[in-house]
């Protein structure tokens, strides 16, 4: 078995102080641009690889984000996490990823940002209880809730405008020439579907129409049989508006299914601009995520938060304009 190479190592090699080497690996320090090239240079030759758990016990700096995800069965959410862990790495950070299995982060859940001592988190698709954010702000981490948020905890948000988006769409829909129109929502507890519905609700009344709902889950099964309920009924929709892209799809293949043209019969509207939702198949028009601009400003204000630890700060909200993405579903 071969010896692990440590930073000393190096250091004997290039005949140069370890503290020299130590500052190489650490994210911000200072160091010669050529002390720091023959430094990295000596660490590929002998296959050095920093030990980043070991360095956080001396800093005190885990330089580790974590993110909690729940709806991972959604496309969007995992090139969500892909935009996040990319960013955070050009920054010096890591990714501890935690998959949320009941849509509420649980005590077992949060130990696991505790037990890598992570500098802060970005919550996702979870939902969060104020005993759990207690307990973050107890253990000095900071939160930034991503595309949702709640008025009562006490952390920065940066949220898609989905409510101005819902009005854009109920509008969009009735200039298309539609009457009857039906939204699928997703979690019905979460901000993100509320807001959808608040806005598309309030573009109808402005015209004097009434809102259909029914509920999918935020999946690809529940917006099927939503849409099968919904296209059983005595007097069917002419336009379905999904919560997001998958359910839309699956509403897309019930309505098939049952014999409705596309968009001859009946127009959908999908959110998200997930890639599916561009194949030929569906053609699916619907609403675009400001993805990368939301997942700067959530990185940009939760990495200030750790860089500003022990001073107060009011929570900030972000609200980011997404856009309508025409395609062929819509008559």
């Amino acid at each position: 078995m071969h010896k692990q190479v440590t930073a000393s190592d190096i250091a004997k090699y290039l005949g140069i102080s370890q503290s020299t080497v130590s500052r190489v690996f650490t994210p911000g320090a200072r160091v010669a641009k050529e002390t720091r090239e023959r430094v990295l240079r000596a660490a590929q030759e002998l296959g050095y690889r920093p030990n980043v758990l070991a360095r956080g016990l001396i800093t005190k700096r885990t330089r580790m984000i974590g993110v909690a995800m729940a709806d991972i069965q959604n496309p969007f959410y995992p090139e969500v996490l892909g935009g996040f862990s990319k960013k955070l790495r050009e920054l010096g950070y890591q990714v501890l990823f935690v998959n949320i299995e009941n849509d509420q982060i649980e005590d077992a859940e949060m130990s696991q940002f505790l037990d890598y001592s992570v500098e802060g988190v970005i919550v996702t698709s979870a939902l969060l209880s104020s005993k759990v954010v207690s307990s973050f702000v107890e253990n000095n981490i900071p939160i930034v809730l991503f595309n949702r948020y709640h008025q009562n905890l006490h952390c920065h948000t940066v949220c898609c405008d989905n409510m101005d988006a819902g009005d854009q769409i109920g509008e969009y829909l009735i200039q298309k020439g539609h009457k009857r129109m039906a939204y699928i929502a997703g979690n019905p507890n979460t901000s993100t579907s509320q807001d959808r519905e608040q806005g598309v609700r309030r573009s109808l009344n402005r015209h004097g129409y009434s809102l259909i709902t029914d509920i999918g889950h935020y999946t690809y099964e529940g917006g099927f049989e939503a849409s099968k309920r919904l296209l059983s009924s005595v007097e069917p929709p002419d336009a379905i508006f999904c919560a997001n892209d998958i359910m839309a799809l699956g509403a897309m293949d019930a309505a098939k299914e049952l014999g409705f043209g596309i968009p001859k019969d009946i127009s959908f509207v999908g959110f998200d601009d997930i890639p599916l939702a561009a194949w030929s198949g569906y053609s699916l028009t619907t609403w675009r995520q400001p993805v990368e601009q939301m997942i700067q400003w959530s990185i940009e204000l939760l990495i200030a938060e750790i860089e500003n630890k022990g001073v107060e700060r009011e929570p900030m909200a972000k609200w980011i304009q997404g856009s309508l993405v025409e395609r062929k579903s819509v008559r």
